[in-house]
């Protein structure tokens, strides 16, 4: 089966492409307001007291059927605590409620990788650098060849055992990814370079591993033993779940690499044009959406990725129209039709063959986050944002005013706003 082509657009196409898209993002920035605060409210309490339901009835492992209940229960609550909230909120989706509990620079997530790493590895250098060989450290996370654009290595033999083993680790991997361990490896830095980094990702690591392995078994008296292996099962139910989402919004059949000669002089437009071919969706309904934190709209999430994922689904079917008429492939599928692909690439590009298209340059130092102002943030800062808010706000406190009715409070006019 041949693979989808998508047409060569024309400077004057792109830009036109562009303009649509942001567009699109406009609409949606001065759209937002009190159903997403709602929403993201409502996940934040299902989290919370899923929580507390999974460690309950893990405190009553001793009997089969309440441990597997405790350990499915917990491991749902950290999927979801991990994927619709924690990523989203710390992509700064919801900065503009001004919300302590929700602001992207403050957030801790549950899980070993600290959120200021998760912000540098993730939020700037994949959203920025997006399939970039070279670049996006994401691409095989140092470790896999995924494409045939990357070189290959005697050690890729064994990646079949890698990428499982990477799966059960899931949240250790992206937590020391911060610290370029897989670059010292390499002999690309020395191993003192990554001290600071390492220690903030220890610091938080030994965190979580006191709450769920030590804190919760000893405070459960008699049933230690069914909350330290429940707990373990949980982190391994998110593991593979995290694994599984990220690796099919990236590496599919359809999934798309890049040189670094793409980034000389990218447009806007250009940028959207590459979170589009290097992204994959997954098809599903509204609790996978949930379940997957709305990566299930992957190209979505690339294109705005500091909007609500709740937004993904409404904007996906603007977004796939507008590829149609422009003639981009559009790269959607089942869950089963997509990691079917990512498995297969694996397999695949574990065995010898030449690297296709022009080598990879030699990856460069990447500049420090705040030097370089990353694509996805040039049409409107979270300040414009704010000001449009504002905007809206004061035209309430003008009507009610206007009709001789009392004004809600504070809290509830940063709500309607």
């Amino acid at each position: 089966m041949s693979k989808p082509q998508s047409r060569q657009l024309t400077p004057a196409e792109i830009q036109a492409f562009g303009a649509e898209l942001d567009a699109l993002r406009a609409r949606i920035v001065a759209d937002l307001g009190e159903p997403d605060a709602r929403y993201i409210r409502k996940i934040r309490s299902t989290v919370r007291y899923s929580e507390l339901a999974g460690r309950g009835l893990l405190m009553l492992g001793l009997f089969p059927p309440a441990w597997l209940a405790g350990a499915a229960t917990l491991g749902v609550s950290k999927i979801i605590e991990n994927m619709e909230l924690g990523h989203n909120v710390i992509h700064g989706q919801y900065d503009w409620m001004n919300d302590p509990e929700f602001r992207s620079a403050t957030y801790e997530w549950d899980n070993v990788c600290p959120s200021s790493a998760w912000r540098n590895t993730h939020n700037y250098v994949h959203h920025t650098f997006t399939n970039v060989i070279g670049k996006d450290d994401d691409i095989g996370y140092g470790v896999l060849r995924i494409f045939p654009e990357q070189k290959w290595h005697p050690a890729n033999l064994l990646q079949p055992v890698y990428t499982l083993l990477m799966a059960v680790l899931f949240q250790w991997g992206v937590g020391i990814q911060d610290s370029k361990i897989d670059r010292v490896l390499r002999g690309e830095l020395k191993l003192r370079d990554t001290i600071p980094d390492l220690k903030i990702y220890a610091k938080k690591a030994r965190g979580q591993v006191l709450k769920d392995y030590v804190a919760f078994p000893l405070l459960a008296g008699p049933a230690a033993l069914p909350v330290l292996t429940g707990n373990m099962a949980a982190n391994l139910i998110r593991n593979l779940w995290a694994f599984a989402i990220i690796y099919c919004g990236h590496f599919t059949e359809d999934a798309e690499v890049f040189p670094e000669s793409v980034l000389e002089n990218e447009t806007r437009a250009e940028w959207y044009l590459r979170q589009i071919k290097g992204s994959s969706n997954i098809s599903g309904g509204p609790l996978f959406d949930i379940l997957s934190g709305n990566l299930s709209h992957q190209i979505e999430h690339h294109l705005f990725p500091d909007l609500p994922g709740r937004r993904y689904a409404e904007i996906a079917v603007e977004v796939q129209a507008l590829c149609a008429r422009y003639g981009q492939h559009y790269n959607t599928g089942r869950f089963s039709k997509q990691f079917f692909g990512v498995l297969v690439r694996i397999f695949a590009q574990s065995l010898p063959t030449q690297a296709a298209a022009a080598k990879p340059a030699k990856q460069k130092p990447l500049p420090k986050a705040g030097q370089t102002k990353p694509a996805f943030a040039a049409l409107d800062d979270l300040a414009e944002l704010q000001a449009r808010l504002e905007a809206r706000l004061q035209r309430k406190r003008q009507t009610y005013a206007d009709a001789g009715v009392r004004q809600p409070a504070p809290q509830a006019e940063a709500l309607v706003a």
